[in-house]
């Protein structure tokens, strides 16, 4: 694997690459246990997760890290070296998997660089893995260090958050809903403030089938992400849908995200009708809006 090929294609494809590639190396100096890495992508932020392990252990010069021609940058796009893991990149993190590396964990790593333990999806982590992790970063073990991937940090368990740097990636574009699901989204949105319309729209035979609220959901999370992105960087939002969203607050919008999650796992049952989970979205969160 050359550094030509290798460096483009496996460790800066994402948005603003180079930005972040010398954002990690400034941080490697002194690196943080814990890394939150938001924004961007799913592919974005395991692409970053793995320049962080490949700048951590690259056998090349500090300012051109990582290099991509040492071996252990090669190990780390192909996903053998030897203190990289990672957890959750196909299926939910469980509490043993977590207990089973703790002893890894307080060993010091086998190379010369440290180990890296990549956590992929852990806004979806089951609140016994969050508070096992937690445990783990309350005692510092030389060496390891841990990597976080998530849309937005809002998303994480708040004291996992404030025991970690966070790397914001550039934020993704999100593409305006269609119209009829832009209709729906309106009426979600002046149910919370009015109280009035919404089970109407709902009652009527045949308005919201399993399509039409897999893609309200999807609607929502991107006017989600609109939100978190512009109060993050502090920007006026120009959608609508995200400035009210926006008025929910950090709390109120890491709770409208655990919503949609469990709104999208109850979708997946065959079983539900897809009114009544939208109905219950809008009901459990109107009393927080």
């Amino acid at each position: 694997m050359t550094g030509t090929a290798c460096a483009p294609a496996a460790l800066c494809a994402f948005s603003g690459a180079e930005q972040v590639l010398a954002r990690l190396r400034t941080l490697a100096a002194h690196a943080p246990q814990s890394l939150v890495i938001e924004g961007g992508t799913e592919a974005d932020r395991k692409t970053a997760a793995l320049a962080w392990a490949a700048t951590l252990n690259c056998a090349g010069e500090p300012a051109t890290r990582p290099c991509c021609r040492c071996a252990a940058c090669a190990q780390i796009v192909q996903g053998v070296f030897m203190d990289l893991k990672t957890f959750g990149d196909q299926e939910k993190i469980t509490t043993d998997e977590v207990r089973e590396a703790l002893p890894e964990w307080g060993q010091p790593p086998r190379g010369n660089g440290r180990r890296v333990s990549i956590f992929f999806a852990a806004h979806e982590f089951h609140p016994a893995v969050a508070n096992l992790l937690l445990k783990t970063l309350e005692e510092p073990r030389p060496g390891n260090v841990f990597v976080l991937l998530a849309p937005q940090r809002e998303r994480l368990l708040q004291t996992l958050v404030s025991r970690s740097f966070v790397l914001t990636l550039p934020w993704p574009t999100p593409q305006p809903p269609e119209p009829d699901v832009a209709e729906w989204l309106a009426a979600l949105l002046n149910f919370w403030d009015t109280g009035q319309g919404w089970f109407e729209r709902t009652g009527t035979k045949g308005a919201a089938d399993r399509a039409l609220a897999l893609r309200l959901l999807s609607a929502c999370q991107r006017e989600l992400t609109l939100a978190v992105a512009g109060d993050t960087a502090g920007e006026t939002l120009s959608s609508p849908a995200a400035r009210r969203l926006a008025r929910l607050g950090p709390a109120g919008l890491r709770r409208f995200d655990l919503v949609l999650g469990q709104a999208q796992e109850a979708l997946n049952q065959p079983t539900v009708m897809p009114a009544l989970v939208l109905d219950w979205i809008a009901t459990a969160m109107i009393a927080k809006g």
